[in-house]
């Protein structure tokens, strides 16, 4: 059933599970693309480049994802623009904003849901933060990089018969990271998010790798997308005890990088003093 625009939004604490096999998950443009890399050596996914796969799913309203998703939700296609895309027009979009942001919050899925960094000047009362944070995607022990020349048939430089880019491929060649999310109904009166938004995000969030797949990130995906509802808008348990009862554990040498997902322990739900603190866990991944 959908959701009705009445319907409240739950306080939540999310969590993914992300495994990376030889693929670079989030290249940092500071090191030449290298995957990004705390300098205690564990990984990092930035919440912008998970958000940005949202986002393009639901941009795409020619694609699968948007197709099949929006059907079975009954959305209608108008309420469900990207603020955060290419070529948008800066003067059409302030004009969105004037009078309340009415138009801006009735246009903009991602506007209401993660917040706004478009922001017009001056403007104080303006979006400014969504009700959908995302953290910092961490890798649960240090990872390693492998660095390989790439090469291709053709050359592009005169005088050369094929081409080569030295270190042009940069991958993990095994890695378990988690990402955590909140969502907070505060935010929403201001923002315009329903619960309509949010339950599009949760039923996105299985697709966010499968349906991106790139040459340099051709192994990624979600093994569990946790979602917790609490039992009332404050809060009913601690963020960070549901969060730590959740992210895997490395077996062995936690020090050292992984081999496999069998090197780590992994929940498969939250133990019962916790369970009994919230209304509702899910893990999207076992959804249909």
């Amino acid at each position: 059933m959908s959701a009705s625009p009445t319907d409240p939004i739950v306080r939540a604490t999310g969590l993914l599970v992300i495994e990376v096999v030889n693929s670079n998950p989030n290249g940092d443009p500071d090191r030449e693309s290298d995957p990004r890399q705390r300098p205690d050596g564990k990984g990092e996914i930035s919440p912008v480049s998970f958000k940005r796969k949202v986002r393009d799913l639901i941009e795409n309203q020619d694609g699968d994802v948007w197709k099949v998703t929006s059907k079975a939700m009954n959305l209608d296609a108008k309420r469900f623009a990207i603020l955060e895309s290419r070529g948008r027009d800066r003067k059409l979009i302030e004009k969105e904003l004037k009078d309340g942001s009415a138009v801006f919050k009735g246009k903009y899925w991602d506007g209401r849901v993660f917040g706004n960094t478009f922001l017009e000047e001056g403007a104080a009362d303006t979006i400014k933060t969504g009700v959908v944070q995302f953290g910092l995607g961490l890798s649960v022990a240090p990872i390693d990089i492998s660095r390989h020349t790439n090469t291709s048939k053709s050359g592009v430089q005169e005088g050369k018969d094929r081409g080569m880019a030295p270190m042009g491929y940069r991958f993990v060649p095994h890695g378990v990271y988690w990402m955590p999310f909140f969502v907070n109904p505060s935010a929403a009166q201001k923002s315009g998010c329903t619960k309509e938004d949010i339950d599009l995000l949760l039923k996105v969030i299985p697709f966010a790798y499968p349906h991106t797949r790139s040459h340099s990130r051709p192994m990624v995906d979600v093994r569990h997308a946790w979602y917790i509802e609490h039992k009332n808008v404050l809060g009913s348990c601690s963020d960070f005890a549901l969060i730590s009862a959740l992210t895997p554990k490395k077996k062995e040498n936690p020090s050292s990088p992984s081999n496999s997902w069998e090197d780590y322990n992994v929940p498969e739900g939250l133990p019962k003093d916790l369970t009994d603190k919230v209304a509702l866990v899910r893990d999207l991944m076992r959804e249909g």
